[in-house]
């Protein structure tokens, strides 16, 4: 500030001066009207959201998983469930222990058996059974055993008579643990058993039977 005599001289701003306080201003100003604008966006753009996404319920979310796994044999249903029927058996034919009736066969159904490289070792022979493009498989049956041989299903309902299983080729069927491995030829898909009665150490007592076995596949 000057003074003029007595009196002090104003400074008046000069045009720098000037502008810089209309920019204050001008600043001032648009700040009230730049929040004002913001406040009046916001809850349309969250009602949007809402409305179109989470509002009564409308929209969810799925979330989806799975496994593409190789395919192995399948089992017909019509193997599922077997009722196999021994007949009648007369005392006359089961006089001695060891002696049979008349053998009934029956058949488990595969399909959709895919050539591929299979192999396993015999657990009680060690024999090894290997193929380079072959579908493979082992059945393994679990009943109740006979008392006096554990080789055969208890018969229930009678003594001195047990149930025999055989595969196709005579061999015994393993109750209870794996059994033996099979290579199965292109176009074959039924694996074949009998089942007969057979006279035990016990005293032979007649009379209806029943038996209740449990079968699983494994594949190789």
């Amino acid at each position: 500030m000057q003074w003029i005599g007595n009196r002090p001289r104003r400074h008046l701003p000069d045009r720098h001066e000037w502008r810089y306080y209309g920019t204050l201003g001008g600043l001032a100003l648009m700040a009230p009207l730049t929040l004002g604008a913001m406040l009046w966006l916001l809850p349309a753009a969250q009602g949007q959201v809402a409305d179109n996404w989470y509002t009564d319920g409308a929209n969810g979310v799925l979330q989806v998983r799975g496994a593409l796994t190789e395919s192995a044999c399948r089992l017909e249903m019509e193997s599922a469930w077997q009722d196999i029927s021994l007949g009648e058996t007369g005392t006359g034919r089961l006089q001695n222990v060891g002696d049979r009736g008349t053998p009934v066969a029956f058949e488990l159904l595969l399909r959709d058996c895919l050539r591929s490289p299979a192999g396993s070792r015999d657990s009680r022979s060690g024999a090894l059974a290997w193929a380079d493009n072959q579908p493979a498989v082992s059945v393994s049956f679990r009943a109740v055993q006979d008392a006096d041989n554990p080789q055969l299903v208890k018969a229930q309902g009678v003594s001195g008579l047990g149930l025999r299983l055989e595969g196709a080729r005579g061999q015994d069927v393993r109750l209870g643990s794996r059994g033996e491995l099979m290579l199965l030829t292109p176009g074959q898909n039924a694996l074949s058993y009998t089942v007969a009665p057979e006279r035990t150490t016990a005293n032979l007592v007649a009379g209806s039977y029943r038996a209740t076995l449990d079968f699983s596949l494994s594949y190789d």
